[in-house]
């Protein structure tokens, strides 16, 4: 089976950089089913072509079975010859994927040794895979590969040219073109290929969600096939689709911006250009943290970390932690703020802890200030008091930080249906009055005085976009020795 990748990158034979194969040799692998082979049929200034052979090997291909057997998405072929006698040595699968992630290693990770900063840049690239198992036909190849700015052309391969009625067989020759990083490409290849032929070679364990999750941490969420690439790559395992699925709703939700507030307010078409609502809601919490002359401080339910980066570039805290229920939105937090490249200094200042924010947790005791940023929406109401306790009333920290939407704000937005949330994992959004009155209740339960704001535009009829609160502890006298008895 074969795989071509070209470019016309000038020099085009840097692609031989990139992925660590010099173009004036062949080069041989072993792999568990065969043999693979990376060689240049063209290589010159103008254009680049590296070609990908998958010599496979059917007794070790059959013996591979033996020792791990997926169940029957592992052999499309049912028939009693069926494992010694099938089109897997011919046509491109899961079985090119994986010698694909064993041969190009470094460059599915981004990593170029000797040219850093063309790996990390869009190049032009053209795929092409002559026989690649198809199960849904052309149309499903270019639903998986359009989305994620290939040009697709995907041709059914006739049964036999010589006889045209019989019509096409299951595989397709297709070819992809765009201008993407290699390690993106190769990682679109590495999940797709498997998830075109819909059956794997080998046991489908629980840690292929974390390769599929890894594979896909730039696109998978958001592509409009994320389910059925999850299906099919984890053949069709529901237990593992769903669990994949799940971390990749939980990435969206870290990643997923707030309701835009560009609002049409002169009706004529032309909307001013000013910074986003969640940029804006960022400055407003920093210049209250900065008011409070706090420098240890809590991000609760940071998710995806856009406040944690803001202050790990503030000087002023000296101790920066951030919480959040979900390891996955702690993974793509520490992604963003590139911890493993901070200087040690740095680094240390930085804390990410699982933590839910429902359950008390005395790692979180002792902080001069705790930010709630868009996260109270997110809380069953009737866990809100669990909320409060945990933090309120046993973190205590200094100064306590709150925003959350202002839903009457929410008839200004174009294309929101009345009666519609913002997110669709908010479980309320408050009025500025309810707003208002839960800030009073929490304030005078533990022992805080509080100020309200709006972030963003104010309306005169319905207010800002954003509530924000700051609340402040009141300062407690020393207890005395004997009163604690």
């Amino acid at each position: 089976m074969l795989l071509t990748l070209t470019t016309t990158h000038r020099p085009a034979t840097d692609l031989g950089h990139l992925l660590v194969k010099h173009p004036d040799r062949a080069h041989s692998f072993d792999v568990p089913v065969g043999t693979a082979h990376v060689f240049y049929p063209e290589a010159d200034e103008q254009r680049c072509t590296a070609a990908l052979l998958l010599d496979v090997d059917p007794l070790r291909l059959t013996g591979a079975r033996r020792r791990g057997r997926s169940g029957p998405s592992a052999t499309p072929e049912t028939f009693t010859l069926g494992q010694y006698v099938n089109d897997r040595p011919y046509a491109a699968s899961s079985l090119l994927a994986s010698a694909l992630a064993k041969v190009f290693r470094s460059a599915l990770r981004g990593e170029s040794r000797d040219r850093p900063e063309l790996a990390a840049s869009p190049i032009p690239l053209e795929v092409r895979v002559p026989v690649l198992r198809c199960r849904g036909g052309a149309d499903v190849a270019t639903r998986v590969f359009a989305p994620l700015g290939w040009a697709v052309e995907a041709t059914a391969v006739p049964l036999d040219e010589r006889h045209p009625e019989w019509g096409d067989s299951r595989y397709v020759d297709l070819r992809l073109s765009g201008t993407l990083r290699l390690a993106d490409a190769l990682n679109h290849l590495y999940v797709l290929l498997p998830v075109l032929d819909d059956a794997k070679h080998y046991w489908v364990a629980p840690d292929e969600v974390e390769k599929l999750l890894r594979a896909g941490a730039s696109w998978l969420a958001d592509h409009p096939e994320r389910a059925m690439i999850s299906r099919r790559y984890l053949a069709h395992r529901r237990a593992l689709a769903g669990q994949a699925l799940a971390r990749l709703a939980e990435q969206r939700l870290a990643d997923e911006p707030a309701v835009a507030d560009t609002v049409d307010e002169e009706g004529d078409g032309t909307v001013e250009r000013r910074p986003s609502l969640a940029a804006r809601r960022r400055e407003a919490v920093l210049a209250a943290l900065a008011g409070s002359g706090a420098s240890r401080v809590l991000d609760l339910g940071c998710g995806g970390g856009a406040l944690l980066a803001a202050l790990v570039g503030d000087r002023r805290y000296t101790e920066i932690v951030g919480t959040d229920v979900s390891t996955h939105a702690l993974a793509l937090a520490a992604r963003r703020l590139r911890l493993e490249r901070l200087p040690e200094r740095q680094r240390d200042r930085i804390k990410l802890w699982q933590s839910a924010l429902t359950y008390r947790d005395n790692r979180l005791r002792g902080y001069d200030a705790a930010v709630l940023m868009e996260v109270i929406e997110h809380v069953d109401p009737p866990r809100l008091p669990a909320l409060e306790d945990a933090v309120l009333g046993h973190a205590q920290p200094g100064t306590v930080v709150v925003t959350t939407p202002n839903a009457e704000y929410n008839v200004r937005y174009e294309g929101l249906p009345a009666g519609r949330f913002r997110h669709a994992d908010h479980r309320f959004e408050w009025t500025r009055a309810e707003f208002a009155a839960w800030v009073d209740r929490v304030a005078a339960s533990y022992g805080y005085t509080a100020r309200l704001a709006g972030v963003g535009d104010e309306d005169p009829e319905v207010g800002a976009p954003t509530q924000l609160a700051v609340l402040t502890r009141i300062a407690q006298e020393p207890t005395r020795k004997e009163d604690r008895s």
